[in-house]
C-alpha cells in the first residue's frame, strides 16, 4: 500500500463538510475537557507545610467539611485582611506575609481551601467560594463588622475575593495578580460559553473602594489582565503597577512600593467612608 492510498484511508478526502465537523469534535472535547477537568488547573495544592497547632483555627463550610484558618488579631487595627492566598500556597507559605501585614496595624484572618494545608475535601471553584463565606462569616462571629473587613485576593485568590465583594458590603477589596477569568489565562479571548472565575463579570458590580495591583513582567497571569479589570471597575479605585515585578518575583524596590499602596488604600477606604457619612476627611500619603 502506497503512502497517498494509506493516506486516504487513514485520514479520507478534504471536504468543508470533513473540516467543520472535525473542528466541531475538537471543541466540543475541550468544553468536555474544561467543565469537568479545569479544577485540577486552576488549584494547585502542595505538600502541607504546616501542622495543626493553637494557632490554626478550623472553620465548617457548611457541607460537613472544615477549613483551616488562622487569625491575627491586632487589638489596635481599624480594619481586618480577609485574605484569599494563591493556588500554590497555603497558611505556612504565607505566614510571613500576613505577619508582615499585621506589622502595618492591621489584623489579619487568612484560611486554605478545601483540599490545602489541612483543611478536607478537594478543590473546586464552587468549594473555594464556599470557603470564601465560611471564612467572612467566622470572621463576623468574631465581632468585626463588614464595613471593617477589606478583602484581598491574589492570583487564583482574586476570585473569591471578588465573590465576597459582589456579594458583601466589605470596606475594600484589593485584587492582586488575578485574571479576568480563568479560562482565558490560556485563551486569551472567551471561546466556550461558560467560564470559572468570572471577575471581569463582577468588577464592575463592586460597590465599594478597589486596589488593583499587578506585576508589568508578570507570564504566568499576563499584565493586561490586570490592567482590564481596572477599566471595568467603577471609582474609587486605584492601581498599584510593579515594574520589573513577574507572578511570584518582586524586587526590594517593588516590593516598598507594594506596601505604601496598600496602607494608602487604607486611607482612600477611610476617606470613602467618611464621604459617605457626609464628613470631611484628609489623606494623608
Amino acid at each position: 500500500m502506497n503512502k497517498k492510498v494509506l493516506k486516504k484511508y487513514l485520514v479520507g478526502d478534504f471536504t468543508i463538510r470533513r473540516l467543520i465537523r472535525s473542528v466541531a469534535t475538537i471543541y466540543v472535547c475541550l468544553a468536555i475537557f474544561a467543565w469537568f477537568g479545569s479544577d485540577r488547573m486552576i488549584f494547585q495544592p502542595q505538600p502541607c507545610s504546616y501542622k495543626d497547632d493553637v494557632r490554626i483555627i478550623k472553620v465548617e463550610t457548611g457541607d460537613g467539611s472544615f477549613i483551616s484558618a488562622t487569625y491575627l488579631l491586632n487589638p489596635s487595627s481599624e480594619y481586618t485582611i480577609l485574605y484569599c492566598h494563591a493556588n500554590a500556597v497555603d497558611l505556612g507559605d504565607i505566614r510571613e506575609f500576613i505577619t508582615r501585614y499585621h506589622a502595618l496595624g492591621f489584623s489579619v484572618f487568612a484560611y486554605d481551601y478545601p483540599g490545602y494545608g489541612t483543611s478536607s475535601g478537594r478543590p473546586t471553584v464552587s468549594g473555594a467560594c464556599n470557603a470564601a463565606d465560611a471564612a467572612l462569616k467566622r470572621l463576623i462571629e468574631q465581632g468585626v463588622p463588614l464595613d471593617r473587613i477589606i478583602v484581598h485576593g491574589r492570583s487564583v485568590g482574586g476570585g473569591p475575593a471578588l465573590y465576597l465583594a459582589h456579594a458583601n458590603d466589605v470596606a475594600g477589596v484589593i485584587v492582586e495578580s488575578s485574571f479576568v477569568s480563568a479560562f482565558r489565562v490560556m485563551t486569551q479571548i472567551p471561546i466556550i460559553p461558560f467560564d470559572k472565575f468570572r471577575n471581569i463579570a463582577r468588577i464592575d458590580d463592586i460597590n465599594c473602594p478597589l486596589l488593583v495591583i499587578h506585576g508589568r513582567e508578570d507570564s504566568t497571569i499576563p499584565f493586561w489582565h490586570g490592567e482590564k479589570l481596572f477599566l471595568k471597575a467603577k471609582e474609587p479605585k486605584v492601581n498599584c503597577w510593579l515594574d520589573r515585578t513577574t507572578h511570584n518575583i518582586m524586587p526590594v524596590a517593588a516590593e516598598q512600593i507594594y506596601w505604601k499602596a496598600i496602607v494608602s488604600f487604607r486611607e482612600l477606604i477611610r476617606s470613602e467612608k467618611a464621604r459617605k457619612m457626609g464628613h470631611s476627611y484628609r489623606m494623608i500619603f
